[in-house]
């Protein structure tokens, strides 16, 4: 009888439910570590371990002892210094801690992308209890973003108009930052798109662009996303080209990554922030798939166990995915009654609509699929394809 490969994952949250559920259907054994409460996967994993996704020593000892295959989390940076960890020390397959920390720190990764030529707001640091202000920022010229340099999910994030924003701005970074780093960057206007690929062995290969709709300032959290990107196919490769020079320029060489970027009304492409992992919010687990018939998800765990098949698409359809908040509250009798053909999947959540300051506070979402893309329209509360 042939030996189940062991995969260890990162994560016990809803975001890592489909790579626990893909496993089972690959009939990979899952070992899976993360706080016991509000572990999604617990139920579903075949061996769960209650040890933070932090604590890597104490997960190196457990990989180590049940002598795993591979490691892997999708859609968390907060794992995947894990990840990196563990797989270095045991040789397995995963980007090393160098390339990790400069894909999962904005500050670090600001500088290495800068220092390669590409594409970037002006940034600055500030660390420890705040205080100091750059005396570079001119508020005359440009607005400006604060955010903690390790977060996540709109965590903290805040736009800052004037000069007497910036002390609260800061704090609230400062407070939700693991490292107590907050990154000061320019305000780029403009058109908010993600690039998702699949890397293997320092190769980059291109898998969908995504236009992404956020509620804007002050607090940019994301409400809307749909694959494909409406972008010209010159203007995609122009993307492509950058984002692979800058997945190359972090040290990516392995398995999933999200570039986030904006492009401005002069059709200049700046980066966001490069994450070396699939994005949340469905994208990776969910649209990619639908919009492209690429099983990202796969693709992912076959590349932590070692193995890489190149990607096709076999399917050219819209996807996307709306979340339900005060700001869309039209949109809960959609979410409660609409029964059309196109809705893949919706869920409200037992929570209160409220304004969204991150990802956190929404309160439900519905996915799409479609053979054009799926616009729901806030005055006469239907739905319009186009």
């Amino acid at each position: 009888m042939k030996k189940k490969k062991k995969i260890a994952i990162i994560g016990a949250s809803y975001l890592q439910k489909p790579l626990v559920q893909k496993c089972k259907k690959m009939d990979i054994e899952t070992h899976v570590f993360a706080w016991e409460k509000g572990s999604v996967c617990k139920d579903i994993s075949d061996f769960f371990y209650p040890v933070s996704i932090i604590e890597k020593h104490k997960i190196l000892e457990v990989c180590r002892r049940i002598n795993i295959d591979g490691i892997v989390s999708i859609s968390s940076d907060i794992a995947m210094p894990t990840v990196s960890y563990v797989a270095s020390e045991l040789a397995l397959i995963a980007n090393d801690p160098e390339s990790t920390f400069a894909t999962t720190n904005k500050y670090a990764m600001r500088k290495r992308l800068s220092s390669h030529g590409l594409p970037c707001p002006e940034f600055y640091r500030l660390k420890g209890s705040g205080g100091f202000v750059p005396v570079e920022l001119d508020f005359g010229k440009s607005s400006f973003v604060v955010k903690p340099t390790d977060r996540s999910g709109s965590r903290g994030v805040r736009k800052v108009n004037r000069f007497d924003e910036l002390e609260v701005a800061i704090q609230r970074a400062l407070d939700e930052s693991f490292s107590k780093e907050v990154i000061i960057e320019e305000f780029i206007t403009g058109r908010e798109i993600s690039v998702e690929m699949i890397s293997w062995k320092g190769e980059h290969f291109f898998l969908a662009a995504t236009d992404k709709v956020t509620t804007g300032p002050p607090y940019f959290v994301e409400i809307e996303h749909h694959q494909p990107a409406e972008l010209s196919e010159k203007f995609l490769d122009k993307i492509k080209f950058i984002v692979k020079n800058a997945l190359s320029a972090l040290g990516v060489c392995y398995g999933a990554s999200h570039s986030e970027l904006i492009i401005t009304q002069k059709e200049e492409i700046i980066i966001v922030e490069i994450g070396a992992r699939m994005g949340g919010d469905f994208i990776g687990s969910d649209l990619v798939a639908l919009s492209t018939g690429y099983d990202f998800v796969k693709g992912v765990i076959e590349v932590a166990l070692g193995k890489f098949n190149f990607p096709h698409k076999t399917l050219d359809k819209y996807a996307g995915v709306y979340f339900l908040c005060h700001e869309r509250s039209y949109l809960t009798e959609i979410f409660l009654n609409d029964s059309s053909e196109f809705i893949v999947a919706k869920e409200i959540f037992d929570k209160p609509l409220v304004n969204l300051t991150d990802s956190s506070d929404r309160s439900g979402y519905l996915i799409y699929q479609a053979d054009r893309k799926i616009s729901f329209l806030s005055g006469e509360r239907i739905c319009e394809v186009y």
